[in-house]
């Protein structure tokens, strides 16, 4: 087990040049002490790992140190022949690129290998679509994906949540897929890293002035932090309910602004209790109102009026349309 750590630290510091005791601990789930007693080991076996104290400090390797060590397991093999997702590839224009390596992979390996790398790639497939697909336009993709290889400055035009536009000037960082929507990583002339959902961009303009990427920074940790925070940060509307047996198969596949927080275990033919979160009471409302006399608030009082004054609304506003 050790040797095979000491081999996945040699080829995470050859990859990534410069890592934290923190982060080598954290990909390979040991202490920060176990990896400091792994660098004692490497060391001693003559391997050049460094240490660069600070802040911005961590182990490397010495400039220009390669190991040979490339030989892959079974299970890794598998790992790389896991088919990507389609659409992810098509937005970023590989489709093609991803199946001409991934023959060129098989072809590398070891004959005892290559029929169970290409039964792989029949037996998973990753689609990462919803049911009902509404592709995004993305007006200025392919301007995007080219300033963030070229560390170009842009000037983007943006759509803001309450429609307005505003113009700004940004150093582009990355582009993560959450689901099947695409989010441009920027710093902007500050250095204030934002997010930007990649279809409100209606327009991007590469300026000639470059940039140099901040040292350290890993877009996944980033892209990690970022929307751990905006969870946290997510408004909540929690509501006790009762429902009836015969829409609790409906409930269980709620939609995209309810969560269910407890569920009481009953009998079958009798009411069940439910703590469902909101982001909003808007929300909480409406849905609760779409289900009819097929489910009751218990709390908050005050939402069970709210209800009943929406439901009162509607039926005037349609008895005049008659």
């Amino acid at each position: 087990m050790r040797g095979d750590r000491l081999v996945s630290i040699l080829l995470l510091l050859q990859s990534h040049g410069q890592m934290t005791a923190k982060e080598l601990a954290e990909k390979l789930e040991v202490s920060e002490r176990t990896i400091y007693r792994d660098m004692e080991a490497l060391s001693g076996t003559g391997i050049p790992v460094l240490a660069e104290r600070g802040k911005n400090g961590g182990w490397s390797l010495l400039e220009d140190y390669r190991t040979n060590l490339t030989g892959l397991k079974e299970s890794e093999i598998r790992t790389l022949f896991i088919h990507p997702s389609t659409q992810l590839l098509d937005d970023l224009g590989l489709t093609r690129t991803s199946e001409e390596a991934r023959n060129k992979l098989i072809a590398s390996l070891p004959a005892v290998y290559r029929d169970n790398a290409q039964n792989v790639w029949n037996r998973i497939h990753v689609d990462m679509s919803t049911w009902r697909q509404r592709k995004e336009k993305m007006v200025s993709f392919e301007v995007l994906k080219e300033a963030i290889w070229n560390e170009n400055k842009l000037k983007i035009v943006y759509e803001r949540l309450d429609g307005k536009t505003n113009e700004r000037i940004v150093k582009p960082l990355g582009l993560v897929a959450k689901g099947s929507h695409w989010y441009f990583i920027a710093s902007k002339e500050n250095d204030e890293i934002r997010n930007y959902r990649a279809s409100r961009i209606w327009s991007a303009v590469p300026i000639e002035e470059t940039f140099e990427r901040p040292k350290g920074f890993n877009l996944a940790q980033y892209w990690d932090s970022s929307t751990k925070a905006f969870i946290k940060n997510l408004p909540r509307y929690e509501v006790s309910v009762e429902v009836s047996p015969s829409i609790l198969t409906r409930l269980k596949f709620a939609g995209r602004f309810v969560q269910i927080i407890d569920m009481e275990n009953k009998e079958q033919d009798s009411w069940i209790t439910v703590r469902l979160s909101f982001e909003t009471e808007d929300e909480a409302k409406g849905y609760i109102l779409g289900f009819a006399d097929q489910i009751k608030v218990i709390e908050p009082i005050e939402l069970r009026q709210n209800i009943l004054e929406m439901a009162k609304a509607t039926v005037t506003f349609y008895s005049k349309q008659t």
